[in-house]
């Protein structure tokens, strides 16, 4: 059963309010006192422009203030919390369905809630963070709450990422969504661990167990991480490794899992996850396509590398590939970017490639680019530029543009995604 928190729009003014008592009470430089909590956050502000070709173009304002809260009890005992505040102004809050998918919120607590529903506006505010850890010795932890547990070895698609997989596409939610469980880690020297999750999911009355749960060793030989996992995802039993190193100074990382259905179906329309970013015209029907498939046993492996040129323009290039034995099937791009966001639908292909550059324009501009491309024939280019105006201030522009041949996915509906973007730090 979920637990509902009914949030107000109150909860936007308060941490505004404590927002601006922060800036208000800026330490004296020399004789700032040891305070036991830290506030930060940012407020954020883009436009954006969704133009599907040969239909008309979606034009979108958002107002996203944050804040990440630490009180120390002690040494030993924190409490964190995490919230986000959004206010969109435009078309998607116009489309049927769009409320429901940005106050969606898939952990066991029900943390999200639309406090302004009316036309072109939406007001959403969420905690996506909110949990108590406890350093019981030196080497025992436990940690208890809402909280991301990130597993990752790469840094573009993660198989080993069980609990809180993305989408790459996403250019809004850098912190990534949060579990709603209890860890127990044990330390075992240096760079050594064994981590022991259990998160609990609302089932939504479907009669199935949705509840995740995995055993992870780390550790590091030879300055290579290595990790072996293994437990249980939403609706599959989960074996996986992954390693991180580098060779001669470029870096090299990789990850596989192997996906064993405890079902033979998706779980049902209702619980889908659906991603922040995207802007569907009916969900429910999507996601009732996608859950009557047959749910297969998966191998999804990636493995990627980068090279850092020691230059004046800081040169990156990263590459990496994704391979997924049984890709889920999705009959058009609007289904696949609806599709239960996990470790084990990270592609609606069996091979997927990357790559990246990026490059200092000046001190203080940097420019990337980056593309994808699916076996079946889609692609996806993109382009970002930021500008850093001060210590605090950002903009960003980033384009984005879906296409590919025409029987492809993305070639059937292609588009072309804009978005312009203030960032205000604190």
């Amino acid at each position: 059963m979920s637990v509902k928190w009914q949030l107000t729009p109150y909860c936007c003014l308060a941490s505004l309010l404590v927002m601006s008592a922060k800036v208000a009470a800026s330490d004296i430089p020399g004789m700032a006192p040891t305070a036991p909590w830290d506030l930060s956050g940012y407020i954020h502000y883009s436009v954006s422009s969704n133009n599907p070709n040969g239909t008309s173009s979606l034009v979108d304002h958002l107002l996203h203030q944050r804040f990440n809260f630490e009180y120390r009890f002690d040494s030993d005992l924190r409490l964190n919390v995490g919230m986000r505040n959004r206010l969109y102004y435009g078309d998607s809050p116009e489309i049927p369905g769009f409320a429901q998918v940005i106050e969606a919120d898939s952990g066991y607590m029900d943390l999200s809630h639309n406090w302004l529903d009316s036309g072109s506006w939406l007001g959403n505010s969420q905690f996506d963070r909110l949990n108590l850890s406890w350093d019981m010795n030196q080497d025992w932890q436990l940690k208890l709450g809402r909280f991301r547990v990130n597993w990752a070895m790469s840094t573009l698609w993660n198989p080993n990422d069980i609990f809180n997989a993305y989408s790459i596409y996403d250019v809004d939610y850098a912190e990534r969504r949060g579990s709603d469980a209890v860890q127990l880690s044990r330390q075992l020297g240096f760079a050594s661990s064994i981590d022991a999750v259990y998160s609990i999911n609302d089932d939504n009355g479907l009669d199935r167990n949705l509840d995740s749960y995995a055993l992870r060793y780390l550790t590091n030989a030879n300055g290579w991480d290595l990790q072996v996992l293994a437990g249980k995802s939403l609706t599959d039993y989960v074996l996986g490794a992954g390693f991180a190193g580098d060779i001669a100074g470029a870096g090299l990382r990789a990850e596989w899992s192997y996906f064993d259905p405890v079902d033979e179906t998706w779980p049902g329309a209702s619980h889908l996850n659906h991603s922040n970013n995207n802007k569907p015209s009916s969900p429910s029907s999507l996601a009732t396509d996608i859950a009557n498939q047959t749910l297969p046993s998966s191998h999804v492996a990636t493995i990627e590398a980068d090279y850092s040129f020691a230059s004046q323009r800081n040169y990156l290039v990263r590459t990496s590939l994704l391979y997924i034995s049984n890709p889920i099937d999705a009959d058009s791009a609007l289904a696949y970017l609806n599709l239960p966001l996990n470790a084990r639908t990270l592609s609606f292909a069996n091979w997927t490639y990357y790559v990246g550059v990026s490059a200092d324009i000046s001190d203080l501009s940097r420019l990337t680019l980056s593309s994808s491309y699916y076996d079946d024939g889609s692609y996806f280019v993109g382009a970002s530029q930021s500008y850093s105006l001060s210590d605090d201030w950002q903009v960003q522009f980033i384009l984005q543009r879906f296409d590919g041949s025409g029987a492809s996915l993305f070639g059937q509906t292609p588009s072309t995604l804009s978005y312009l973007q203030f960032n205000w730090s604190f």
